[in-house]
């Protein structure tokens, strides 16, 4: 073992890829003739299972505890993504889901056939290897092959390692080649399906019960937003995607359900930006005899342990230096005081014409005819909202900006919600639900929200489900993306959806003739 370790530690080499210096046409062309010297070979390029295979991190870990010995046979499988051939022996990194491992092969071991076939591996390959484990000169944990397999030929060049990717629209577009090369946004990801398990977990402890109900509805509700349509041939009639699952849990509440979320799916057919995807995850949970105090405890604690769990703390981190605590308690601010914090205590009675040019002044331009409640909302969207860094629950909003929502009792204007500002923009709303029958008829008429989100009609059977008594409830929504954002520090909404949605391009990305396969 110790002639090994002399001979894996050579000195340190540029790694530089295989044929990177030629052109990538030329590249596939010489990996489409590799792919039948396999065949030739009497070898599937595309192998089959490989069983008994367990994870990089496993050996490296198994390894440092001496649960697994110098003399024990491992087997891992991955994607090769560094290629460095030194005469007789070649070292390469074998990359899966936890990790990257060491591997080493050497002629002497694997005999010239076997060796010459290893030698037409090329960065990209995925392969299994088999073999025992030893620690470098370098104290870097290698597995010594004796045995390999190709499980699936590669037949592009990845990105170079030392460059990542860094476009970002090839990022979005090729997903996959982001998640190969960028450690950070693998990283991402793994951050977003533990936070979705953790929500599950922590909501299932307090008794919740997770739901499903319908993305294709025959009238969108739940939200002010413009639906996709669709039309479904066996009915004959308009269908919608749903732009929010709210209507449907109501009818739960009714029908008895106490406790129940949903993490759901939603569709609204508006503008893309840094905050906002058309496809996009939310969590929405009610409580029947709660409140929106009772979603606001519910909100806090979720998230604090969320950062807990998937950052190790509450403080959040981001590219640019800026940190946020999100430690308990947060702020709890009304509405009406941050507009007056911010326009002065007189904004309320000031003209129209006086609250327009305020906003003119600070860039933000209005309609002429845009009603007066709207400038104010504009202020507090446009100028007030991106103030709000640190964790703040923004409440008792206008009630005609919610109407699905109770109003305030001691003041009617007002309803019995919160908006929850992190890094300025929200993650969460959440309300002391409306279960007034004939008001919220009255709040449907008023506000048209039927005729904005689809074809004029107002969910009768919404209001017959309230009509048979709903208990009161609080209810909330969290914005699975932006608090995935939030955790991981990304700026964009694109940077943690895998596949967020883009212009179609009018040809594939890339111009490899296809024929070249046939």
């Amino acid at each position: 073992m110790e002639a090994v370790k002399a001979e894996a530690t050579p000195a340190p080499v540029a790694e530089t890829p295989k044929d990177y210096n030629k052109p990538s046409e030329e590249i596939f062309n010489l990996r489409l003739a590799k792919l039948d010297d396999w065949k030739n070979a009497g070898i599937s390029p595309f192998g089959g299972e490989y069983p008994d295979r367990i994870s990089s991190l496993s050996v490296k870990d198994g390894f440092a505890a001496k649960t697994i010995s110098e003399d024990a046979a491992v087997r891992v499988a991955g994607r090769i993504t560094a290629y460095r051939e030194m005469g007789k022996s070649i070292f390469i990194d074998v990359r899966d889901f936890y990790g990257r491992i060491q591997a080493y092969a050497k002629k002497d071991s694997l005999g010239d056939e076997a060796f010459a076939l290893f030698q037409k591996l090329d960065i990209g390959d995925i392969v299994g290897v088999e073999g025992s484990v030893f620690l470098t000169r370098t104290s870097e944990t290698t597995i010594k092959i004796k045995s390999f397999k190709l499980l699936g030929k590669s037949l592009r060049t990845l990105p170079e390692k030392w460059h990542g990717l860094s476009d970002p629209e090839q990022i979005y577009r090729q997903r996959y080649l982001d998640l190969i090369a960028n450690e950070k946004s693998r990283d991402v990801f793994k951050k977003r399906s533990l936070m979705i398990r953790e929500i599950r977990r922590f909501l299932e402890e307090r008794g919740f019960i997770e739901v499903e109900t319908p993305m294709l509805q025959y009238i969108p509700g739940g939200a002010a937003a413009r639906p996709f349509k669709t039309f479904y041939e066996a009915l004959h009639t308009n269908m919608f995607m749903r732009i929010a699952p709210e209507l449907y849990l109501k009818r739960l509440l009714v029908g008895g359900y106490e406790k129940i979320f949903e993490l759901n799916r939603n569709f609204r057919n508006e503008g893309m930006s840094r905050k906002h995807n058309p496809e996009f995850t939310m969590m929405e949970l009610y409580q029947a005899y709660g409140s929106c105090k009772t979603m606001m405890e519910i909100v806090e604690s979720l998230i604090v342990h969320l950062a807990n769990a998937v950052n190790g703390g509450t403080v959040v981190k981001f590219q640019d230096g800026r940190e946020i605590d999100l430690k308990s308690p947060w702020r709890r601010v009304e509405y009406s005081a941050l507009v007056k914090e911010y326009a002065g205590e007189n904004w309320y009675s000031l003209s129209r014409a006086d609250k327009s040019a305020f906003l003119a002044g600070k860039g933000v331009e209005m309609s002429p005819d845009s009603p007066d409640e709207d400038i104010t909302h504009e202020l507090y969207e446009k100028l007030i909202e991106p103030t709000l860094i640190n964790p703040t629950f923004v409440t008792r909003l206008p009630a005609h900006l919610v109407p699905l929502a109770k109003r305030c009792e001691d003041d009617p204007r007002t309803v019995d919600v919160y908006e929850l500002e992190i890094n300025g923009q929200e993650i969460s709303p959440g309300y002391s639900e409306l279960n007034d029958p004939i008001e919220q008829r009255k709040r449907f008429q008023e506000q048209k929200n039927c005729v904005e989100n689809g074809d004029g009609r107002i969910d009768e059977d919404f209001l017959a489900a309230l009509e048979y008594g709903m208990p009161p409830a609080g209810g909330m929504g969290l914005g699975i993306d932006r608090l995935t954002m939030l955790l991981s520090g990304s700026e964009s909404i694109r940077d943690v959806i895998l596949f967020p949605s883009l212009k179609p391009l009018a040809s594939c990305p890339l111009n490899t003739n296809r024929n070249t396969l046939e």
